[in-house]
């Protein structure tokens, strides 16, 4: 359940998100002895049941952060976004706990307490960041990583990670070219030891060999690398390298062998059981939350589009083993959007899509009624997108591989929608394959409510909407 786990800028962001658990409490201990400070007998009695306050405002306050993206092992953006976010997570945060407040009165702070607790948590976690930050990027604290190969499989860490945030877990020693193999990295990370693997990997403090080899027929030195493995240096596959360090699957360097050994692919019936009760879950404390607004949707379409004209929409979609079937949507484009029959992706800033359409394409109201397809047992909360029948049956023509995403049901929310923007092209449906793969072949119970959580900030944002 927790493989992912194995990554390193994951083992980070545990630490982070642990440490700042910790913040959070204390921040609302500090803001209740400087509120009751000369009131000791309302201090005694705030102090009795402190730790489960404490805990409450952490960790409503924690969901509101990670809902807004503050815990993505590759976030980029400026300090500046950073702290808009932040912002953000703390006021969605602290509406939560006035929420929670109002439904539990017992749990109760008062707005003093609240208000200094809000105030100090939000500094305490800025500055927290800032040092957490810099700690991270400290090379000595990073895996040293020796790369295996120099020719074009080896060459796809320096085109596909070359930014600092894609290395936040490693630092490159270099790469060793294998005898005949052409060099396709740069020159000046290319090694050129005179002595064996295993020196190399103790001289240069390797923890970790990444295999990465063009042909591994006969041009491994496997006595070598059972040296080094005899010394502590874990060995990596390079497929296994990218998968674990950028969360999704290379397409280029799969393999069937790979796919059938690599491990995942969980579809044991207590796994299955356990997904469908989350979904089950999910779905129908999201109808409850949900169902004012879905009425107020209704509504806004059937007054644009006048009386007679459909409020929701049925489109044909492939679900879990390739079949079919009618994903509700509400209806955000003109009845003649597709007059002539053809399928056609969603442009940008398309004028097939109505004034209320708009709205609700940005922040994904019109996905609301799928919560029907999800209590009915044909989509998941959490899973691929599902496509049109015409989109997939050109698409599993031109990409490998395209029909593993089909493994499981289709989702409401997916780790490609959080990791990628929309895609309407051929290119963009095989850069969110990559990640489509990486969740059918790890997805858990956590890793669907982390991506789940997450999905606040694709709404709260409009990514990607088109």
């Amino acid at each position: 359940m927790f493989r992912f786990l194995r990554q390193q800028s994951v083992r980070w962001l545990v630490l982070l998100g642990a440490s700042e658990l910790l913040l959070l409490a204390a921040s609302l201990g500090l803001a209740m002895y400087l509120r009751f400070a000369h009131l000791p007998e309302d201090l005694a009695e705030f102090s009795q049941s402190l730790p489960q306050r404490a805990l409450v405002f952490a960790v409503v306050i924690q969901l509101g952060m990670a809902a807004l993206g503050q815990y993505q092992t590759h976030l980029r953006t400026s300090w500046f976004g950073l702290l808009a976010r932040q912002a953000v997570a703390f006021a969605l945060g602290g509406t939560g706990l006035a929420i929670g407040y109002y439904l539990v009165p017992q749990a109760y702070v008062g707005r003093g307490v609240l208000g200094i607790a809000l105030a100090i948590g939000f500094v305490a976690i800025m500055l927290f960041r800032l040092l957490f930050l810099r700690l991270v990027e400290i090379e000595a604290l990073k895996r040293r990583v020796l790369i295996l190969g120099a020719g074009q499989r080896a060459a796809q860490i320096h085109q596909r990670m070359r930014r600092r945030s894609d290395r936040r877990g490693f630092s490159l020693v270099g790469y060793l070219p294998r005898l005949g193999e052409p060099v396709r990295v740069p020159e000046a990370q290319v090694l050129h030891p005179q002595v064996p693997l295993h020196v190399l990997a103790q001289r240069a403090q390797v923890d970790e060999i990444v295999v990465g080899v063009d042909d591994r027929r006969g041009s491994l030195p496997m006595d070598e690398l059972l040296e080094c493995r005899q010394a502590g240096v874990a060995i990596t596959d390079l497929t296994t390298f990218f998968e674990r360090e950028s969360g999704r699957l290379q397409l280029s360097l799969l393999d069937p062998s790979w796919l059938v050994f690599s491990g995942g692919f969980d579809a044991t019936p207590l796994h299955r059981a356990a997904k469908r009760g989350f979904d089950l879950l999910a779905a129908t404390v999201l109808l409850l939350a949900f169902w004012p607004l879905m009425l107020l949707v209704a509504l806004a379409i059937r007054l644009e589009s006048g009386p007679g004209q459909p409020v929701l929409y049925r489109q044909e979609r492939v679900g879990e083993r390739g079949r079919t079937f009618w994903l509700l949507k509400f209806r955000s484009m003109r009845t003649d959007a597709e007059r002539d029959g053809v399928a056609r992706w969603a442009r940008k800033d398309d004028d097939r899509v109505t004034r209320v359409g708009r709205i609700c394409r940005k922040l994904r109201f019109d996905e609301l009624p799928q919560l029907w397809n999800v209590l009915k047992g044909e989509m998941s909360i959490v899973g691929p997108r599902p496509e049109r029948p015409q989109f997939v049956a050109d698409l599993a023509t031109k990409i490998r591989y395209y029909s593993l995403r089909h493994c499981l049901k289709p989702g409401l929310a997916g780790w490609a929608q959080l990791s990628y923007p929309y895609g309407a092209s051929q290119e963009d449906a095989e850069e969110k394959l990559k990640y489509d793969l990486f969740y059918v072949k790890n997805h858990n119970l956590l890793l669907d409510l982390l991506i789940l959580i997450q999905t606040v900030e694709v709404v709260l944002f409009g990514r990607g909407a088109r």
